[in-house]
C-alpha cells in the first residue's frame, strides 16, 4: 500500500473521530471554553453544570420567594433594602409596616430579603449620616418615609435607587423633576393632602369656623407647601387665617396657645414636628374649645378633631409594589411616581364630645378615640 493511501485513510479517520467527539460534546452540553487556549475545559463544564434541579440558576430565588419568582434576576442572592425614617410616630410606623408586609406577602421573605431600618430620631445631622451610610452601594434599594429622609437620600446622588413613601410634593421638594418620568434615581408615592376637601369638611362639621390658625414647621417643605394651599383656599373662599410657625417640637405648645384666643379652628399640615407634639396641641385646643383639623388619621388618633385621610398602611403597601417592580427588572425611570388618594373621613369621638360638637352618624365617617 502506498504511503499516500495510508496517510489519506489516517486523515479521514482523524476527521471522523473529531466529528464524533464534537457530536458527543454537543449532546452533553459542553460549551465552556478556556479563553487562553481555545480548547474544551471539562472542569469548567462541570463547574457550570448544576448539581441538581434545585441548584439551577434562578431556582433558589424561586424557592426563597415562595415559588412565585419574586427574586427572579437576582440568582438567589439575598437582597438588602434600607428604610429611613426621620422620627417615630404612628403614621410613619404604619407606612413602614405596610411597606414591609407587602414585600413579605409578595414573596420576599426574610431569607430572600433583609431589611435594615434606621430612624434619625428627629435629628437632621443623624439623618444625613444615615443617608450617607445607605448610599455606599451595599443596598439594592432604599425606601425613605416622608420628605426629609427622601431629600437626604436623593441629595447623595447615589447609584442606589430610592423608593419614597408619602412625599406630599415630590417635584417641589426637588426629589424628582416629573411625576410621570422619574429622574434622580428615585420614584415613589405622594400623599398630596386634600386641603380643599378638609376645609369643605370643616364647613360641614363646624360651619361657624371662619378664622383658621395654621400651625406648622418652617423646615419641612411638605408642610410649607400644604400651608400655602390652605392659605389659597382661605383667600378664595372668604376665610381668614393666622399663622404660628415653629422650628422644633419644644415650640409647639406655645405656638398653639398663641392661636387659641385668635382663631375659630386650627389646621395642621402633614408635619412630623407638630405630629410629635400633638398631645400638647390637643390639650390646648380642647381647653379653648377649638377644633383641630389634621392631615392624617394618626393626627386624629392623637386628638385632632377630624380629617379626610389617606391610609398610611395602604400608601406603604403601594410603595412596596413599586419597589418590587424595580427588584424584578423595571428601571426606576420607567416606574412613574403616583399620588395615593385620600379614602376616609375620620373623626375623634373623644374630642368631639369634649368640644360639644355633634356629628351625625354616617357610614362614610370613621369614629376613633384617643390612641393610648
Amino acid at each position: 500500500m502506498k504511503k499516500s493511501s495510508i496517510y489519506g485513510k489516517m486523515v479521514k479517520r482523524a476527521i471522523a473521530m473529531t466529528v464524533a467527539a464534537a457530536l458527543v460534546c454537543a449532546a452533553a452540553g459542553c460549551s465552556s471554553k478556556d479563553s487562553s487556549s481555545g480548547t474544551a475545559d471539562p472542569s469548567a463544564a462541570a463547574a457550570d453544570a448544576p448539581a441538581s434541579a434545585d441548584d439551577a440558576p434562578g431556582a433558589e430565588g424561586d424557592k426563597m420567594a415562595g415559588g412565585n419568582g419574586a427574586a427572579a434576576g437576582n440568582e438567589g442572592r439575598q437582597l438588602k433594602v434600607g428604610i429611613i425614617q426621620m422620627i417615630e410616630n404612628g403614621a410613619f410606623n404604619d407606612m413602614r409596616e405596610g411597606f414591609i408586609q407587602e414585600l413579605r406577602d409578595k414573596g420576599y421573605g426574610e431569607e430572600a430579603l433583609v431589611i435594615d431600618y434606621k430612624c434619625a430620631q428627629g435629628d437632621a445631622s443623624n439623618l444625613q449620616t444615615i443617608a450617607q451610610g445607605m448610599s455606599d452601594g451595599s443596598y439594592d434599594l432604599v425606601a425613605t418615609i416622608a420628605t426629609p429622609p427622601t431629600q437626604a437620600m436623593v441629595n447623595q446622588e447615589t447609584d442606589t435607587p430610592v423608593i419614597f413613601i408619602a412625599v406630599s410634593a415630590p417635584v417641589a421638594a426637588g426629589v424628582i423633576t416629573e411625576m410621570e418620568k422619574p429622574d434622580k434615581n428615585a420614584t415613589g408615592t405622594s400623599n398630596a393632602i386634600p386641603v380643599d376637601d378638609i376645609f369643605q369638611l370643616s364647613s360641614r362639621l363646624t360651619p361657624d369656623a371662619k378664622t383658621f390658625g395654621l400651625l406648622y414647621c418652617t423646615s419641612e417643605v411638605n408642610s410649607v407647601n400644604t400651608a400655602e394651599d390652605a392659605k389659597r383656599y382661605c383667600e378664595e373662599n372668604g376665610l381668614s387665617y393666622k399663622e404660628a410657625v415653629v422650628t422644633n417640637s419644644s415650640e409647639v405648645q406655645q405656638a398653639a396657645q398663641s392661636l387659641a384666643d385668635r382663631v375659630d379652628a386650627i389646621f395642621i399640615p402633614n408635619d412630623s414636628v407638630i405630629q410629635s407634639a400633638m398631645p400638647l396641641v390637643t390639650e390646648v385646643a380642647r381647653d379653648a374649645k377649638i377644633p383641630v383639623y389634621g392631615s392624617s388619621a394618626t393626627m386624629v388618633d392623637s386628638g385632632a378633631f377630624a380629617t379626610i385621610a389617606i391610609s398610611d398602611k395602604a400608601i406603604g403597601s403601594r410603595s412596596a409594589d413599586m419597589a418590587i417592580q424595580y427588584l424584578e427588572g423595571t428601571a426606576i425611570a420607567d416606574i412613574p411616581a403616583v399620588v395615593v388618594p385620600a379614602s376616609a373621613t375620620v373623626v375623634n369621638q373623644t374630642t368631639m364630645e369634649a368640644l360639644g360638637i355633634t356629628v351625625a352618624d354616617d357610614d362614610k365617617i370613621q369614629f376613633v378615640t384617643d390612641a393610648q
